[in-house]
């Protein structure tokens, strides 16, 4: 029994065993087709039960393991808790993320591993179902025997069992498969051009990995390209052929494995040579292009339109390209266009935009950041090779928000990214300010939102910062600012998006080097680990230290388990024992942790302890001591800064390296224009390399150099400034001499002749070497020199040459820096002797003084002037579009001087040039064509001007931008030199130079030119006429003598209490200037009776004195010396004028005595309103409430209980008088016994404006304690007269414009006016002619209205009539124009309302006669008559009750006379009751005139009464 029961035991252990591993189940798949990763975690679970795992299939086809469900009672915490049962924090669950980019390569090995998975399950379940049948074993009682037997039956049995556990620890997934390793690696190798090479690589793993190829991180299709790759892989051995190597298959090649399991990558170099002497090219180095088999052709690349260097500043966009024409043509073909940068390809991205159409290559940069700055290159592929142009663009630093501020930083980066940390690093910007850069401000913000916040609240030195607090999986963006003690900064472009996560998942979500990982599901069994307290971590040390912060580091615990573990960090104080716990709130996740606020100088220790679920493990070993401060030092300053001539605009700058310097990021250059003390930043973005080219200089300006290191620590101090130099062109080889010509042939020798090189190369031409070679039919010769010695001049005698052979001949210019290329080959010239009698054609043309309409061209005389001398040239010119025919001569007379300016060109247009001679023979053949020459003014031209000096020196100045280091300014005399200096002196400044007349005259007289050689022709001429030379010499003498120049002369002014001023004013002056003043030649002082003042910076000189006495009588005047300038102002003051002077002086006294008390500030004077009141008015000043002020007429003055009182008004400060005021008596006398008052009693009606009642004297006075004034107007006669005039003028001024109105009579013109006085003056005119009066045209007034009556118009009466109106001097007039439509709308409506009128008088009416109602008696008679009228005669008519009546017995009607129509009813009845009418009726109307019959019975009436 006990062996049973032993054996049972050990079944159960075994089988506890079995239960209590743990099964870990890791699931990521990489779902998303833009590299997001889509990531799940799965826990792990504590189980006593084993989870089944189960196949299934996916919509996709995919077989997954689907694991079977928890039991309930399985639950799991996820907090993580200490030894003291203290919770710490959480346990994160750990999640793998894998990528697609490979599917298929792992659905490629689904059969096989499927393979491998039933074989093992067919033998695992086998073995299981074995042993378990051999463990049930029944305990019953049985013999010593039996139990003898089945005791060596057990050992038998735990043997196998034994057996079992080890095949099954075998059989295990996790100890069968294991992750691919390369056994042997692909070994670097360098081959040359052309050849084949084989990269070998052996990789172990199980299930069998599959390897992929990278070329520089992108993976090889060799199916796509099999003429130039060949992958194989047999028997675990991988292979890649490249065919052909080129030089652009110089990479880094990677070959990376992958299973289930896991991956692993190894990288080779591959380095591909040339053969080829000289320095071996680069990566972007053009090479020669070679045949390309594919498509049979030779492709020739060309690169045209080439970007030059570029600037921009921070924020603008700037875009670079270039043309590329690729030759041949080939259809459906296009070469691969790149662009790099500092040989780094650009992927075009938000910030880099690249464009290429098939025949320009272009490159966008969008929002320029300093990181863009840099060189950049334009590569282009094709099959036969590639070309290549490079140049530099600069990125200036934006306008700063404050001044002194610093710039931007630059190249934020994130580096060492954990699940909740970061190390951000950053470069420091050129310029710091007005003021060191004190510090630097991290932002971070989360990537989908706009919240920035700040990371560090005391700024930090160092250019590196670890950011910690992050959130685990969560993607940050990080930006920086510096702080100098004028401010912040702008903040830096943001960094790229980094994910706060672990890195070995990190390592698997990167598609780098290896190979990506597919969408699957992988799964391994827990080991027994879990549930067991972490151990210590290792390796613990210290990253960085500085003053601000210290970093640790170290490797986590090897005994960790599966579900992850966390940090607590603790430190020690140097010199105790104490240990205090850093981050008690919360442990760190990442095996990295900055510690804040140490004390600079004090040392710490530091260790680290491991958590998880089941606990904190066991401190790590101790860093020990660690001092707080910085461990990174400044980098020593570079060393001497030396600056070599580049272009006109750039200089390169070398310099020695720091030697005392680590993590070196680059160095700054600046440069400052000498005699200033202002450093500007040539490169925004660090260089580590020791040479640099500075652009964008200033062509003939002094600069020097300093440079500075700069690392993470901060900058250097800078290195020894270089000595200054000036931005010029560099010295070069001289350019090609032109324009070879045979001047001169005989029968063993030729003359030729030929035009110096354009360029010079910055050196003076030195000499010129002539190469001939013979030439017979389409067979030419070798080249050889003709002269060892270099010639001087542009001509040379070719001699010993041989008789009717025919030749050729180039010409080789040389400077300091070499010999140029040689010339064009002249055309094939015959060697024999000349038989001609003109002239030849002169030689050497040029042109200088290029402008947009004028060229002047120049050349030399023929070296052969046949029989007699050259008399003269022809210049001839031409269009450079027109044909032969379009030559045209510039000039009719032979022009006898060696130049000529060529005017009427049109600017933009090329033109020919060519030159003939003369002599007595005639006219010879023309030069060599000069041109195509572009009419155009180069920008930034610059004439000769004619200066002179305050001395009075006169001189020409011409200036010039563009002159390198051996460029000088030649002076010429009518285009030849100047050899005589006695007239003038040159002196040469940089770029300006001078020409100084030393004695002007008439031998001056011509036309000087300057040239400045070593560049592209810039000259410019001036012209001295006699004129223009007397012109100047008046000016020089001003200059030598000058006179102050004064705004104004000396002049005179009264002042307040007679005070005089006698003032000047002088347009300039100089400190130094002083002023005599002087009174009849005697030099006055200042003193109790002048004083004096001189202002310069207004330039006002004055003095002033209190009062004209009779000794002030005289001439007054002022001095002024100013250095060498004079000035002299006089005043004269005598005789009336003195007097006159005198008494203004004393009157103004008087007026200052009289303003002390009451006055009148304005005089009684008077005033027509607009609407025609007269008013008389002051204005009165100094007056207090006690202030008398009195009116008075003809020296009667008015009271206040006078009618007149009430004209009397007064408002503030000014007085009034209304002299038309309508006055209403206050008291109306009443009639007798209180009855309606009398004619009498009843106001008078309104009176005039004004009238001779209300002429007189009026006098206003004001009195008190202070003194009295007064004020007259004189209201008589000619007082009188100036009012009415006024009034005059604001009637007139007030009238309308004239109206037209039609009447029944005629046509009236009329005017509306303010007010009428009968003295007005109205005039009527008619045509200009004054129309008088009489029946038929009438003028007068009604009311306001002025009017012109016109009756019974006619045609005569059409045309202009005007209304004079006299308003006091010349009159007013108002004109109207009574013809064309006026006249006949006018004439219309005249004739229309006379019609009507004519109507409405003869028209038939009743015009008496009738009553309204007649009453009678029955039985008698009614007889009634009308009178009537109407012409002509009315038709009449009687009515009854609307009825008409015919005349009968009953009713007589008779009509008489035309005027008379009676009615008689004989015997009345009742009946004859009722309406009555007569009516009449004719051409012009109809009127009915009516009554009323009534007719009575009396008896009925006194029956009614009764």
């Amino acid at each position: 029994m006990s062996g049973s029961l032993q054996v049972m035991q050990k079944q159960q252990r075994h089988h506890r065993q079995q239960e209590q591993q743990q099964h870990h189940y890791e699931s990521s798949c990489h779902l998303s087709s833009k590299s997001s990763v889509s990531k799940q975690s799965f826990s792990t679970y504590k189980t006593t039960t084993r989870r089944l795992n189960t196949s299934v299939k996916t919509e996709k086809g995919q077989e997954v393991v689907k694991l079977s469900p928890l039991p309930k009672r399985a639950k799991r915490t996820y907090l993580a808790m200490d030894t003291d049962k203290e919770v710490i924090g959480y346990v994160i669950p750990v999640f793998r993320a894998n990528h697609d980019a490979v599917r298929g390569l792992m659905e490629a090995r689904e059969e096989e591993v499927t393979e491998e998975g039933i074989n093992y399950v067919a033998m695992r379940n086998l073995f299981v179902r074995e042993a378990r049948e051999a463990v049930e074993v029944k305990v019953v009682k049985k013999t010593r025997a039996t139990h003898v037997r089945e005791s060596a039956e057990r050992l038998e049995l735990s043997k196998t069992m034994d057996e079992w556990a080890e095949f099954r620890k075998k059989m295990n997934p996790d100890s069968l498969t294991h992750p691919p390793e390369f056994i042997v690696k692909p070994r670097g190798q360098t081959v040359w051009e052309g050849k084949t090479l084989k990269l070998h690589c052996t990789v172990a793993g199980w299930p069998k990995p599959r390897v992929a190829w990278y070329k520089n991180n992108v993976l090889i299709d060799a199916k796509a390209h099999p003429e130039k790759y060949t992958v194989e892989s047999n028997y675990n051995m991988h292979s890649l052929e490249i065919k052909n190597c080129d030089f652009i298959d110089t990479a880094q090649y990677t070959a990376s494995a992958l299973n289930v399991k896991g991956e692993a990558s190894t990288v080779a170099t591959v380095v591909v040579k040339r053969y080829q002497e000289g320095e071996e090219a680069g990566p972007l180095d053009p090479k020669p292009h070679g045949f390309c088999p594919e498509h049979g052709v030779t492709f020739e690349t060309t690169i045209l339109d080439k970007f030059e260097v570029a600037f921009g500043s921070e924020g603008e966009t700037v875009s670079v390209g270039c043309t590329v024409i690729v030759y041949p043509t080939v259809k459906k073909y296009q070469p691969e266009v790149v662009w790099y940068r500092n040989s780094v390809p650009l992927k075009p991205s938000k910030w880099v935009h690249t464009h290429w159409s098939g025949e320009r290559a272009t490159l966008t940069l969008v929002h320029l950041n300093k990181e863009d700055e840099g060189m950049y290159t334009l590569r282009v592929n094709t099959k036969s090779g590639f070309d290549t142009y490079s140049a530099y663009v600069f990125v200036r630093d934006a306008e700063v928000e404050a001044e002194g501020v610093p710039v931007a930083p630059l190249d934020v980066r994130c580096h060492d990214a954990n699940k909740d940390y970061v190390v951000v690093t950053w470069k420091q910007p050129a310029v710091e300010g007005s003021s060191s850069i004190l510090g630097y401000y991290i932002d971070r913000c989360e990537v989908g939102t706009h919240h920035w916040a700040q990371c560090n609240y005391t700024p930090v030195k160092y250019a590196r910062f670890p950011v910690t607090g992050l959130v685990e999986g969560r993607s940050y963006i990080f930006r920086v600012r510096a702080l100098n003690k004028a401010g912040v900064s702008r903040p830096s472009r943001v960094s790229e998006a980094v994910v706060a996560m672990d890195p070995s998942d990190r390592a698997r979500l990167r598609a780098g080097p290896s190979a990506p990982w597919t969408g699957m599901i992988k799964f391994t069994e827990e080991d027994s680990t879990a549930g067991v307290v972490p151990g210590e971590p290792t390796d613990v040390v210290v990253t960085e230290a500085t003053k601000s912060y210290v970093v640790l580091a170290w490797k986590p615990p090897v005994q960790r388990g599966h579900e992850g573990v966390m940090y607590y960090i603790e430190k020690c104080i140097s010199g105790t024992d104490t240990w205090q716990r850093v981050n008690t709130g919360m442990p760190v996740k990442s095996p990295r942790f900055a510690l804040f606020d140490l004390a600079e100088g004090k040392s710490y220790s530091f260790r680290v302890r491991c958590c998880n679920s089941a606990g904190v493990g066991e401190a790590s070993v101790s860093t020990g001591e660690i001092t707080v401060g910085d461990k990174l030092d400044l980098p020593s300053a570079p060393g001497n800064a030396v600056a070599t001539r580049n272009t006109d605009t750039s200089v390169v700058v070398s310099w020695g390296a720091s030697k005392d310097v680590a993590h070196l990021v680059g160095y700054y250059i600046k440069c400052s224009i000498v005699g200033t003390d202002v450093w500007m930043p040539c490169n925004n973005k660090p260089v580590k390399q020791t040479r640099f080219v500075c652009h964008g200089l200033t062509t003939g300006t002094n600069y020097v150099f300093k440079v500075k290191a700069v690392n993470a620590a901060g900058y250097s101090q800078s290195s020894p400034i270089s000595d200054a130099v000036v931005v010029q062109a560099a010295i070069s080889i001289p350019g090609k001499p032109t324009g070879v010509t045979l001047l001169e042939a005989a029968k063993d020798y030729m003359v030729l002749g030929w035009t110096e090189p354009a360029k010079n190369g910055g050196a003076d031409i030195r000499g010129y070497f002539v190469d001939y070679r013979t030439v017979k039919g389409d067979t030419v010769g070798k080249w050889h020199e003709m002269n060892h010695q270099a010639l001087t001049t542009t001509s040379y005698k070719a001699e010993n040459l041989k008789e009717n052979v025919f030749y050729q001949f180039q010409v080789r210019a040389m400077n300091m820096a070499g010999v140029s290329k040689g010339s064009l080959p002249s055309a094939a010239l015959e060697c024999k002797e000349w038989t001609i009698t003109v002239a030849d054609a002169p030689v050497g043309l040029h042109v200088l003084e290029i402008r947009d309409t004028s060229v002047v061209v120049l050349w030399e005389p023929p070296a052969f002037n046949g029989r007699t001398p050259v008399n003269g040239y022809y210049l001839d010119v031409k269009e450079a579009s027109a044909g032969e025919k379009g030559w045209k001569a510039a000039h009719e007379k032979a022009n006898k001087m060696k130049y000529m300016k060529v005017t009427g060109l049109k600017a933009g247009t090329s033109y020919f040039f060519r030159v003939r001679s003369q002599n007595l023979a005639g006219v010879g053949k023309p030069s060599a064509v000069l041109g195509p020459i572009l009419a155009q003014t180069r920008p930034g031209t610059k004439e000769i001007y004619v200066d002179v000096d305050d001395d009075g020196v006169i001189s020409m100045i011409f200036e010039c931008s563009e002159m390198t280091e051996n460029s000088e300014f030649v002076w010429s005399k009518n285009y030849q030199a100047i050899t005589d200096t006695s007239r003038l002196t040159i002196v040469t400044e940089r770029g300006k130079s001078r020409a100084i007349f030393n004695s002007p005259s008439l031998e001056d007289l011509g036309t000087f030119s300057c040239v400045v050689t070593n560049t592209d022709g810039i000259s410019s001429s001036y012209t001295l006429t006699e004129e223009g030379l007397k012109r100047l010499l008046d000016i020089s003498h001003d200059h030598k003598f000058p006179v102050i120049p004064f705004k104004n002369e000396m002049a005179m002014e009264l002042l307040e209490k007679g005070c005089v001023r006698f003032w000047t004013q002088v347009e300039k002056c100089t400190s130094a200037c002083h002023v005599e003043y002087v009174f009849n030649d005697v030099i006055i002082t200042q003193g109790k009776k002048y004083t004096m003042n001189f202002d310069q910076s207004t330039g006002i000189i004055e003095m002033f004195m209190d009062s004209l006495e009779v000794t002030d009588e005289g001439t007054f005047t002022f001095n002024l010396v100013d250095g060498k300038a004079k000035g002299t102002t006089s005043l004269v003051l005598i005789g009336d004028e003195f007097r006159e002077l005198q008494k203004k002086s004393e009157f103004e006294r008087a007026e200052w005595v009289r303003k002390q008390g009451p006055h009148f500030v304005e005089y009684l004077d008077f005033t027509v309103t607009e609407e025609c009141n007269v008013l008389l008015k002051c204005k009165i000043g100094n007056v207090k409430p006690e202030t008398e002020i009195t009116w008075s007429k003809d020296n009667i003055e008015i009271a206040e209980d006078d009618e007149d009182a009430v004209k009397i008004g007064r408002k503030d400060s000014e007085l009034t008088f209304n002299i038309g005021k309508w006055v209403i008596k206050q008291e109306k006398k009443k009639g007798k016994g209180g009855k309606k008052p009398t004619a009498e009693d009843v106001p008078p009606p309104p009176r005039p404006k004004i009238s001779k009642t209300d002429a007189g004297i009026y006098t206003v006075f004001l009195r008190d304690d202070r003194g009295k004034d007064k004020s007259t107007f004189n209201l008589t006669d000619a007082g009188y007269q100036a009012v009415m005039n006024e009034l005059f003028r604001v009637i007139a001024t007030s009238s309308s414009e004239i109206k037209i109105l039609s009447t029944e009579h005629g046509i009236i013109l009329y005017s509306m006016i303010t007010y009428y006085n009968e003295d007005l003056r109205v005039g009527w005119l008619h045509k200009d002619a004054k129309i008088a009066a009489s029946e038929r045209v009438k003028s007068g007034v009604t009311g306001e209205q002025l009017w012109l009556k016109i009756n019974e118009p006619n045609e005569k009466d059409k045309g202009k009539y005007t209304m004079d109106i006299f308003d006091g001097k010349d009159g007013v007039k108002r004109v109207f124009d009574l013809t064309g439509q006026a006249w006949e709308e006018a004439f219309e409506e005249f004739q229309r309302l006379k019609a009507a009128a004519i109507a409405e008088r003869n028209r038939a009416r009743v015009v008496g006669g009738l009553p309204d109602v007649v009453a009678i008696q029955e039985g008698k008679s009614l007889n009634l008559t009308g009178n009537v009228w109407g012409e002509p005669v009315p038709e009449v008519c009687w009515m009854k009750n609307e009825k008409e009546l015919v005349s009968d017995d009953h009713y007589k009607l008779k009509f008489e006379h035309g005027k008379f129509a009676s009615i008689t009813i004989a015997a009345v009845s009742t009946s004859d009751s009722g309406k009555y009418a007569l009516v009449v009726k004719n051409k012009y109307g109809t009127e009915a005139g009516e009554f009323t019959v009534s007719v009575y019975n009396p008896d009925e009436e006194e029956e009614k009464k009764g």
